[in-house]
C-alpha cells in the first residue's frame, strides 16, 4: 500500500458564466433560464470554497475552464469572416447556438472527466478519461480542451495514462466523475471503484427514464472500466433509479455521494437497491463499508433535488470521521436542516456539516460536488504532477486578482454577442494559461 492523498480539484467559472437553461432534466437550470447572473461573484464564490477547504486541510487542485464563446465550433458549422462577423451572424440567425457555444458550464468538474487512482489500476498509472458529454451540445464541445487541460497537468508518462473521450452518440454517453465514485478503508488502499448509469443503450427492454433523459449509459462504465484497466472483482456498476431521473435527479450525485468506506444515499437512489447494498458488502475489500440511507420520511425526495443535500461533498477530517460541504439551499429548507442535524447526532462516521454559498451554481444547477473533481495521488504521483496547479494562499490571491481584474459583473445572454467579450476572455485565458503553467491548451492559442 503506497501513501497517498485525496486532491479536489475545483472547475474556475468561465469568464462567459451565464444563466441559459441548456440543461433538461436540471430543475434549477430551466427554473433560472435566462437570468442575468454575475460571472465574478460565481467564480469569487468558488475561489472562497477552495481557500476554505485547502484552510481545513484538504488538498486542494484548481481546473481551468473553457475557452467561450467557442468560435472554432461556430465555424465548423459554417459562420464566417471575422470573429466579430461570426459571432453577429450567429446571434441574428441562431441566438441558442450562441447561448450554447458560451456555457460555463466546465465549471462543474465533476463531469470533466472520470479518474482511477494507481491503486486501482493493472498498470499501476492513474488514468484519465475526458467525458464526452454527449447527451448535450453545449458540454459535447468540451472534451478536447479538457483532455489538453488534463495531459498538461498530469504530463507524466510513466504515472499517468489519458484516453481518449469514449466515441459521440447516445450509446456511450458518459458524464464523468458524476456517476462515479471508489470507496476504500485508505486513499492508498485498492478500491472498490463504483459506477451507476441511466439506461442500458443497446437493451430497449430494461427500465429508462420516460420524461427525461439518462446521460449515463452501461456500455459506457464498461468501456471505462476496460480502458483503465481495474479489477472486474473490484467493480460495481449499479442502475440509477428511472423514476428519479424524471423528478430531476440527472447525476447519481444529485441522489448519492461517496468517500473512504460511506456510502450516503436517498432509499430511491438506484433500482434494487437492497441486492445492490448486499453485492457493494460482498466486494468490498476493507474492514467494513458503511451505508448512510436516507428515507423519504426524513427527507422527501423533491427536498433532496431543491436543496442539493446530496451534491455535497463528503470529505474526511483531520481530527477523524466525516464532513459534508453542504450549499446553503440546506440550511434554508427546514426538512433538511432538521435531518442534517439529526445525522450529526447519530452513530455513523459524519461527523460534522458546513454550508458554504455557491448561488451562482446552484442557481445553474450544480452544488458544491458538481464544482470538483476528486483525485487520489500518491506522493510520487503529486510530486511528478505540475506544480502550479496546485491551490496556495499566493495562487488563491493571485486568482482572485485574475478574476477581479477580468470578470464582468453581470451577465445576460445579450451580451454574448458583444465581441469585446470574446476579446476579455481569451485575454484572461491567455494570462492564465501561464498562472497555471499549462502551455497552449485553448483553440485560440493553437491556431
Amino acid at each position: 500500500m503506497s501513501q497517498a492523498k485525496e486532491y479536489n480539484f475545483d472547475g474556475l467559472v468561465g469568464p462567459t458564466h451565464n444563466y441559459a437553461g441548456l440543461s433538461v432534466g436540471n430543475v434549477a437550470s430551466l427554473k433560472n433560464a435566462l437570468g442575468t447572473a454575475n460571472p465574478k461573484q460565481a467564480a469569487i464564490e468558488g475561489l472562497t470554497k477552495m481557500k476554505a477547504l485547502m484552510d481545513m486541510g484538504l488538498p486542494q487542485g484548481v481546473l481551468a475552464p473553457m475557452e467561450r464563446p467557442d468560435v472554432a465550433t461556430l465555424r465548423q458549422l459554417g459562420f464566417s469572416g471575422d470573429d466579430a462577423t461570426v459571432l453577429s451572424k450567429v446571434a441574428k440567425s441562431a441566438p441558442q447556438l450562441l447561448v450554447a457555444v458560451s456555457s460555463a458550464s466546465s465549471m462543474w468538474t465533476a463531469n470533466a472527466c472520470t479518474v482511477s487512482p494507481s491503486a486501482d489500476t493493472a498498470d499501476s498509472k492513474v488514468h484519465f478519461t475526458p467525458a464526452n458529454l454527449a447527451n448535450k451540445f453545449h458540454r459535447s464541445i468540451e472534451y478536447q480542451t479538457t483532455g489538453r487541460i488534463l495531459r498538461s497537468m498530469f504530463n507524466d508518462d510513466d504515472k499517468f495514462s489519458h484516453h481518449d473521450a469514449l466515441p459521440l452518440g447516445e450509446h456511450f454517453g458518459d458524464e464523468g466523475a458524476a456517476n462515479h465514485t471508489r470507496f476504500c478503508d485508505s486513499y492508498g488502499e485498492k478500491g472498490l471503484e463504483f459506477f451507476v448509469f441511466g439506461k442500458y443503450a443497446f437493451r430497449n427492454s430494461m427500465p429508462q427514464p420516460r420524461i427525461y433523459p439518462a446521460r449515463q449509459t452501461f456500455e459506457a462504465c464498461e468501456a471505462i472500466e476496460r480502458l483503465h484497466r481495474l479489477d472486474s472483482k473490484a467493480t460495481v456498476i449499479a442502475q440509477q433509479n428511472p423514476d428519479v431521473i424524471d423528478q430531476g435527479v440527472f447525476h447519481n450525485d444529485v441522489i448519492a455521494v461517496g468517500n473512504g468506506n460511506v456510502l450516503f444515499c436517498h432509499q430511491q437512489a438506484f433500482l434494487d437497491q437492497k441486492n445492490l447494498y448486499k453485492q457493494l458488502q460482498a466486494q468490498y475489500s476493507g474492514d467494513h463499508l458503511e451505508i448512510i440511507e436516507v428515507s423519504n420520511e426524513q427527507v422527501s425526495l423533491d427536498n433532496c433535488v431543491h436543496s442539493y443535500l446530496f451534491n455535497s461533498q463528503l470529505v474526511n477530517r483531520t481530527e477523524g470521521g466525516m464532513m459534508l460541504i453542504s450549499p446553503g439551499e440546506c440550511h434554508n429548507n427546514p426538512q433538511v436542516k432538521d435531518y442534517l442535524q439529526s445525522l450529526i447526532e447519530a452513530d455513523n462516521s459524519i461527523k460534522e456539516v458546513k454550508i458554504y454559498e455557491v448561488q451562482q451554481s446552484m442557481r445553474n444547477g450544480g452544488g458544491p460536488a458538481c464544482l470538483r473533481q476528486r483525485i487520489v495521488l500518491t506522493e510520487a504521483e503529486r510530486s511528478a504532477a505540475n506544480e502550479a496547479v496546485f491551490m496556495t494562499n499566493t495562487l488563491y490571491e493571485t486568482l482572485t486578482n485574475w478574476v477581479n481584474n477580468h470578470y464582468r459583473d453581470s451577465m445576460s445572454a445579450e451580451d454574448l454577442a458583444d465581441p469585446l467579450l470574446l476579446i476579455e476572455s481569451r485575454t484572461a485565458l491567455d494570462e492564465l494559461t501561464n498562472i497555471l503553467k499549462l502551455g497552449s491548451v485553448y483553440p485560440f492559442q493553437l491556431i
